[in-house]
């Protein structure tokens, strides 16, 4: 009877210690290996739920249907059951059944993908959200092939608005209709936290949710900037005090020094604290223009803040209904996109190949650095596997560094996140080359090698698939 306990911390121990031993590579290899044979265990799962769903709906078959309260019997047993097994929500659980029958029956290669390793759960929900109101069983074919494309190579973030796009593509109901209904839903609330503290949420359309984040950062970041200087000012006041430094008496004796003065002079905050107090300044002091609280003109008018907006020729003149893009987020309609254009002071023109999908040439009516521009419209983000952080954001880094004769050119240029990725590049083992269409080929310390492809590119690739005929 006692065995098995000892028999199981035996076998525990000697993988910690070979855990504990293990080298560089190893630990790479072994969290690989882990992941692949988690992805396999979750597909399995799913099929158990489907199979839970499926002994359900034949129980519920065999209920008359005028009997309208039975017929939710059997679902609703099914899930109990598992949610007392799993420790779970019961009504949660019969949401996991049936998602897990809509992906076993609709999106069989997807759930292939899984159970192979080649992509993981949070994939598995991007590709099954974005596909799920593509009824045609060939076009959801086409879609699943070209999404797969995108998430075998990319991380669930950087995939979602790709395969969003791909979606709308082959989504029958325009943009423009979903996109009315979804908007009827736009709302606020507040969830209690612990510690006297709450969350403020709100559902928005996305280019106003973008932007009023852009609008905080920005304030955020001129704030932070205005306290570093009062820092430097305080300093330097303190360090001319203590050189003439003498007894003082009366009014002078009273009076607070430099960085008591300036409350900016002490101001430690984080970005992310300052951002939420600057929200919560403009919600309370704040006021919003007439027009735009009485709805007489469109919200997206009061934007000032910076939002990239990628729209289609044929879309902006109003002879096309091809969706616009959100950078970042994903398709919006060609509406809120035009108004948004009309608001902007500078138009880019973006020229990309017909082969491959790369960008080729930025072109603006004013006066700018092309090379910069080019290369922020080609990157759209750090190009670190799996970074998210805005072109704008980044440092433009020599692929092959300018001291070693690497030329200043766009094929020898990258987007690189300056406090995490471009450190990395420098100081670390890993290494980068670039291929044609801007194509980085990172080389880990222990010698994998992961491909990062611009988005357009890779967006070309997946677009290329879906035109192909479905396997079956």
């Amino acid at each position: 009877m006692n065995s098995s306990p000892a028999a199981g911390s035996i076998a525990t121990g000697s993988i910690a210690g070979s855990i504990a031993t293990a080298s560089h590579g190893a630990v790479i290899s072994g969290v690989e290996h882990t992941r692949r044979a988690i992805a396999a265990l979750q597909a399995e799962e799913l099929q158990w739920f489907a199979r839970a769903e499926a002994l359900a709906a034949e129980e519920t078959s065999r209920i008359p249907s005028s009997e309208g309260r039975e017929r939710e019997m059997p679902r609703r047993g099914m899930a109990a059951e598992l949610a007392a097994v799993l420790r779970r929500s019961d009504r949660g659980m019969q949401e996991r059944m049936r998602d897990a029958a809509v992906l076993v029956d609709g999106f069989p290669e997807t759930l292939g993908a899984l159970e192979s390793g080649r992509i993981d759960v949070a994939h598995v929900r991007v590709i099954q959200d974005a596909g799920a109101r593509i009824t045609d069983p060939d076009a959801r074919a086409r879609f699943e092939q070209a999404a797969l494309v995108v998430a075998e190579r990319e991380t669930p973030g950087r995939a979602k608005p790709i395969i969003l796009m791909l979606a709308q593509r082959l989504d029958p109901v325009p943009l423009e209709e979903r996109h009315t209904e979804a908007a009827a839903g736009r709302r606020v609330w507040v969830r209690d936290l612990d510690d006297g503290m709450a969350e403020l949420a709100a559902v928005l359309p996305a280019p106003l949710a973008y932007a009023i984040k852009e609008r905080l950062t920005a304030h955020a970041r001129e704030i932070a900037a205005a306290a570093r200087g009062a820092r430097t000012g305080a300093s330097d006041a303190g360090t001319e005090a203590d050189a003439s430094a003498r007894p003082e008496t009366g009014a002078a004796a009273a009076a607070p020094d430099a960085a008591d003065a300036d409350p900016l002079a002490t101001d430690r905050r984080t970005t992310d604290q300052v951002r939420a107090d600057v929200l919560t300044d403009l919600l309370l002091t704040g006021h919003a223009s007439a027009p735009v609280s009485s709805g007489s003109i469109p919200a997206t008018a009061a934007i000032s803040a910076h939002v990239q907006i990628t729209i289609p020729a044929a879309t902006l003149t109003g002879e096309g209904i091809e969706p616009a893009e959100l950078v970042g987020y994903g398709p919006i309609d060609p509406a809120t996109a035009r108004r948004l254009a009309a608001t902007a002071e500078v138009w880019e023109r973006l020229f990309a190949s017909p082969t491959t999908g790369a960008v080729l040439q930025v072109d603006t009516y004013r006066p700018s650095v092309q090379m910069r521009r080019l290369l922020d419209a080609r990157d759209e983000h750090c190009r670190f596997p799996g970074c998210r952080r805005p072109a704008r954001q980044c440092d433009g880094d020599h692929t092959i560094d300018a001291a070693r004769g690497g030329p200043t050119r766009v094929t020898n240029l990258a987007n690189l996140c300056p406090g995490r990725h471009h450190p990395v590049k420098h100081k670390t083992a890993w290494s980068v080359v670039q291929k044609p269409d801007g194509i980085l080929e990172w080389t880990s310390p222990t010698g994998r090698v992961y491909v990062d492809i611009p988005r357009r590119v890779l967006e070309f690739m997946a677009n290329t698939a879906a035109d192909q005929p479905a396997p079956f």
